[in-house]
């Protein structure tokens, strides 16, 4: 992974400015992850500290994070210990990636005590352990690791502390030229893949970007662009940049310029260039984990209602032989004389055929002719009956499935809060048990809280990101002269523009995010249909979500997520710019 030794040291040094700091509070917005809020004169700031299996990292963020109602027990056992304390200092265990912070706090009866949290980021078994410092026992961990688990350590409470096995690499800030070129075989082997055994902190992608620049690697070549790399290092002179390819994003906290072509952003300090790089891919890890079983329900129920419009559709064909059925019966009355129990057809004169043929009708030869009579024209009216019933419900079918993938759209775009939102709406559509009924407690009614955005002209954009939202914001939060929009034929978010004058770019703007927060999000040429609010109807009885609308016009737009970003990045500036 991109978070190696040496991004962990310049994220340390950047820390080194809160060594003192007080820490005034722990939230725990997920298993894995921890915020402490610093505070100090002048400075305060929000770490995160997380053990995400998949993106573990630690950095200064100025996300916003949805904390649980009631605090996970390694939350509270941290508040308890921590909360309140000193920094008293930040330090990285040689260059590899794991981090203490030593911390100064009072205990229960007042006196001084000593505490520190430990980071481990090992990939998945990366954690977050709590430490008394004066003795190394374990007070807790965000994960327990027991025997069954590892021989070698056990991260349990009243354990004693026991650091990671060490890897018996070389420190790179301490390498001369004559033991680099001696702990290197250059004759057999991938150098880059050397560099990343031999030495502590280097990724592979550092150690192919410390190759790239050594050109046709001499041993003279190879050293010089080590050692000129690890001396910007020592003296912590880092450029922090997320570069973007067709195949996929990469960061550092020097200039990556192995990769030719690509899109390169540069930050001012290592903790924007994490949070740039991890706040999406992490809030989608973890949002993933809290949808998986929503998105099992909801595709199976999908799966359910293709598989009846199936069988309808079959029967809806056999429904169209109640002609024929009608056929049979005035046949068999009009030769009724010629029948006898024991027949097993009548082969007859078609009187309704012009042409003057015969057909053949099967009978039941343990039936009278009148019983047969009778079974024929109760298969019509049964047949005649089921055509208006089976198309009836072969169109709520459908209409399911539509309701169905616009849920699955919304989880796949859902942040946490959202996502409980719709597990509320399948349960008030009877889809899941209703977990606050069972629990008896009472429904809180809550105002929905809106995705924001600002168009390139100051104009407040506001997107619904699922049913709940979707009604709030078109049936009650709207003007009726506002613009609303939505993809047209296709699942997605209601948007509205909060004026009632829209230039066209915003307009074409507005229809960009309706794409992009839609099923035709990997799309090109997306039609977007948009009206004014008041052409907008809900019709009654209908699913949670669903509109009616009319005197539409439509935009073809490509959905664009660096717009969605700027658009973001434009709403928070300016609620930045209006907090006192």
């Amino acid at each position: 992974m991109a978070f190696d030794g040496i991004v962990t040291r310049a994220v340390v040094h950047e820390l080194k400015r809160f060594e003192g700091a007080r820490i005034a509070k722990i939230h725990q917005p997920h298993t894995s992850d921890i915020v402490l809020q610093l505070r100090m004169p002048g400075d305060n700031a929000k770490l995160l500290l997380s053990a995400n299996p998949t993106y573990p990292r630690f950095h200064l963020t100025t996300e916003e994070f949805t904390n649980p109602l009631e605090a996970p027990m390694f939350c509270m056992l941290l508040r308890k210990h921590c909360e309140g304390g000193l920094i008293e200092s930040i330090e990285q265990v040689d260059m590899e990636r794991i981090v203490h912070l030593n911390i100064r706090s009072r205990d229960e009866l007042g006196d001084t005590a000593r505490r520190r949290i430990v980071i481990e980021i090992m990939g998945k078994h990366s954690n977050i352990i709590l430490l008394d410092a004066d003795t190394g026992m374990i007070l807790d961990s965000a994960l327990h690791v027991s025997l069954a688990v590892s021989q070698y350590r056990q991260v349990l409470p009243g354990k004693t502390y026991v650091a990671p096995p060490s890897q018996d690499k070389k420190n790179p800030l301490q390498v001369t030229e004559q033991m680099f070129t001696g702990l290197l075989n250059w004759n057999v082997g991938r150098l880059d893949k050397q560099l990343v055994d031999t030495f502590t902190g280097i990724s592979p992608l550092l150690a192919k970007e410390i190759v790239h620049r050594a050109g046709l690697p001499t041993r003279e070549a190879l050293w010089q662009a080590f050692s000129a790399v690890m001396q910007r290092a020592s003296r912590h002179d880092y450029e922090p940049q997320i570069a973007i390819t067709q195949e996929k994003a990469s960061f550092h906290v020097f200039a990556l310029t192995q990769l030719k072509g690509a899109e390169v952003s540069a930050y001012p300090s290592v903790s924007q260039c994490l949070q740039a790089y991890y706040e999406g891919k992490a809030q989608r890890d973890t949002v993933k984990q809290k949808v998986h079983d929503l998105i099992r329900i909801v595709t199976n129920e999908r799966n359910k209602n293709a598989k009846k419009i199936e069988k309808l559709e079959q029967t809806l064909v056999e429904a169209q032989e109640a002609e024929q059925f009608r056929l049979y019966g005035e046949l068999i009355t009009a030769n009724m004389h010629l029948l006898k129990r024991g027949d097993t057809v009548l082969q007859t004169v078609n009187w309704y055929d012009e042409a003057g043929g015969t057909v053949s009708i099967p009978l039941d030869p343990l039936k009278t002719p009148s019983e047969n009579l009778q079974a024929y024209y109760k298969r019509y009216n049964k047949a005649k009956n089921s055509l208006s019933i089976v198309a009836e419900q072969i169109e709520q079918a459908r209409e399911e499935i539509v309701y169905l993938d616009g849920l699955l759209v919304q989880l796949d775009h859902a942040s946490i809060q959202e996502t409980e939102e719709i597990r509320e709406e399948l349960a008030e559509q009877g889809y899941i048990r209703n977990r606050q009924k069972r629990l008896g407690k009472k429904k809180k009614d809550h105002r929905p809280e809106l995705d924001a955005y600002l168009s390139s002209d100051g104009t407040e954009i506001l997107v619904g990101k699922n049913n709940k939202q979707n009604e709030y914001l078109t049936n009650k939060l709207a003007a009726p002269g506002e613009t609303w929009l939505h993809t047209k034929d296709i699942p997605g978010s209601h948007v509205v523009i909060r004026s009632r004058t829209v230039s066209e770019q915003t307009l074409v703007e507005a229809a960009r995010l309706a794409a992009y927060f839609s099923k035709a999000q990997q799309g090109s040429q997306v039609p977007v249909d948009y009206t004014l609010v008041k052409h907008v109807k809900k019709p009654s009885g209908s699913k949670p979500g669903y509109v009616i609308y009319e005197q539409q016009r439509t935009l073809y737009v490509t959905p664009d997520e660096r717009l969605v970003r700027e658009l973001k990045a434009n709403h928070r500036e300016r609620a930045n710019s209006r907090t006192p």
